[in-house]
């Protein structure tokens, strides 16, 4: 069984934002395995399904981003689920727009949700998937930048940048995380 775990905030007011391009990531895969999100468990709207022959379930944590490491503590207790079949997708200042960067282990970088995480899961070598948001424009602050909705040329590529995103979550599941970075880390 995999766990994959899209971060971002709950409600209306952060939909489409930046800050929760793991939310809508999560749809994505969701509308491609055909499972639907929306049980109520573990502080997270939760949906179980398959991924051809692999046993998944897709978490959308409601505790909001910075204090992630609730639901993703609960979820990891309550689907027994070990570092190496956890995936954590977020967003990423420090990755340009539509970048990705797999990877296991290691420190936060600064993310709050993924610090959150840190604190509250003792396996630390799940595999994370930061998706590039890029740096906010000077002036911006941001925490502004990240609850932001995208910029037009933004919300063009958004459809290209899920899709690639959702490829590199099958190769994690499929073929490992090492493939996954061998294919996707080094696209730009």
């Amino acid at each position: 069984m995999k766990l994959v775990v899209g971060l971002g905030n709950p409600g209306r007011r952060y939909a489409r934002t930046r800050h929760n391009l793991g939310f809508m990531l999560l749809d994505r895969i969701a509308d491609a395995t055909d499972t639907r999100i929306g049980d109520e468990r573990c502080e997270s709207l939760v949906g179980r399904g398959r991924w051809d022959q692999e046993s998944l379930v897709l978490a959308k944590p409601q505790t909001y981003m910075n204090n992630s490491g609730l639901a993703v503590a609960a979820l990891v207790k309550r689907f027994q689920v070990r570092g190496a079949d956890l995936v954590v997708a977020y967003d990423d200042l420090d990755l340009p727009f539509g970048r990705l960067r797999i990877r296991c282990g290691g420190s936060a970088g600064g993310h709050r949700g993924l610090a959150s995480i840190l604190q509250y899961v003792a396996d630390r070598d799940f595999v994370r998937l930061r998706m590039g948001i890029g740096r906010p424009p000077a002036g911006v602050d941001a925490v502004d930048y990240v609850l932001s909705r995208f910029s037009p040329e933004e919300k063009g590529a958004l459809d290209g940048v899920l899709t690639k995103a959702a490829e590199a979550v099958e190769v994690i599941v499929f073929k490992g995380p090492v493939s996954a970075m061998e294919n996707f880390n080094r696209v730009a």
